[in-house]
């Protein structure tokens, strides 16, 4: 006879203790490498999680690994080992799990590193150049979080260039659309690249950012490069190719 686990449903509960963290069972299995967070509500609500010799089939519910046994399949969750990489993502490649219109994706194209993986943020269909990948849910929360403002820069080619009136809207922040504005950027000319090259550096991150704000000053992104994510810059890393980072490379620490 399988016991089946009843979870807390108190609503915003917060550990008791500060060295008992609590957590969602959803994000206890993310955390420990095993899957992002959808794929493990999938695992949970399969059947494959027992919590103290129970089967739970909540994501939500609440458990603290402190003090009680979580399986998976029978195993217990481990800690994984952290690992981090720096990808130059190709225009034509998304940043998905998979795709119904069979569009190649990002693990596609890395394939298998020896551990479950996510990309930090993600970079459009059309867009190319600097995509962190990991397995450390934390860091990548952080590095993501706005009120981290970890500052991301950005190569774009603009068709029709943009005059300085236009840049210094940029400069000073801009509605771009959807009930949503942009805050201030740093933006220079990109002489070396041509007079349609611009850099601009941002500290959020809306859906389509830089190409709603170009959009926003009458011109069109027709190429964007992702060159640089806190301290770490793509430099030489070719297209489709991989390294390994370390978070101090991003977050100068």
């Amino acid at each position: 006879m399988i016991r089946t686990f009843t979870p807390d449903k108190s609503p915003a509960r917060k550990p008791a203790r500060a060295n008992k963290p609590e957590m969602t069972l959803d994000r206890a299995l993310s955390r420990a490498g095993i899957a992002s967070r959808t794929e493990a509500a999938r695992l949970i609500a399969a059947g494959r999680v027992r919590v103290d010799g129970r089967v739970c089939k909540d994501p939500q519910a609440w458990v603290a690994l402190a003090r009680q046994r979580v399986l998976l399949d029978g195993q217990p969750l481990g800690r994984p080992k952290l690992a981090y990489w720096a990808l130059h993502k190709p225009v034509g490649v998304i940043c998905s799990h998979g795709d119904k219109r069979g569009r190649k994706t990002i693990y596609d194209l890395v394939g298998d590193l020896g551990t479950w993986y996510f990309s930090v943020g993600r970079l459009d269909q059309d867009s190319s150049g600097l995509l962190l990948l990991t397995n450390d849910s934390v860091f990548a929360e952080r590095v993501a979080s706005p009120e981290a403002k970890i500052s991301k820069t950005y190569h774009a080619r603009c068709a029709p260039p943009l005059h300085d009136a236009a840049l210094e809207r940029l400069r000073q922040g801009l509605d771009i659309g959807r009930s949503e504005r942009a805050a201030p950027a740093q933006v220079a000319r990109l002489p070396r690249r041509g007079a349609d090259w611009i850099a601009l550096t941002l500290r959020e991150g809306k859906n389509r950012q830089v190409r709603r704000m170009v959009e926003a000053v009458g011109s069109e992104v027709t190429e964007l490069i992702r060159v640089r994510i806190g301290k770490l810059e793509l430099g030489r890393l070719s297209e489709g190719q991989i390294r390994r980072t370390r978070p101090s490379e991003v977050l100068g620490e």
